[in-house]
């Protein structure tokens, strides 16, 4: 019978990796699997060092500081949807304002004849 390996060697990743990895997930357009596939690892390992470095689980250093954390992404797209929505209004204003000079001109025209 053929001798089976007890176990596969894993790859061990350094703290400073993990946070570093953590943080490249929080910029803005970055996503777990596209950060994941560029640093050659399993999206749910990284998704597993995000959750530990919510919990302070991993630290940048020996002295076991917590990384800042950039803006929150929610905040992002908060921002993104309100610069969306004013452009939306403004459009809808500047054809409210154009519908108002048709009319006005139609009344005009009108009165007119």
């Amino acid at each position: 019978m053929p001798a089976y390996k007890t176990g596969k060697k894993t790859q061990q990743y350094t703290t400073e990796f993990k946070a570093t990895a953590v943080k490249l997930t929080h910029l803005a357009g970055a996503t777990v699997k596209g950060v994941a596939e560029s640093l050659d690892i399993h999206p749910f390992m990284l998704s597993r060092w995000r959750k530990d470095y919510r919990e302070g689980k991993i630290m940048s250093d020996r002295r076991r500081k917590k990384l800042s954390k950039p803006m929150n992404l929610s905040e992002n797209e908060k921002i993104a949807e309100l610069q969306k929505k004013v452009k939306q209004l403004e459009l809808e204003n500047d054809l409210l304002k154009k519908w108002q000079r048709f009319v006005a001109e139609e009344s005009r025209r009108n009165s007119d004849s």
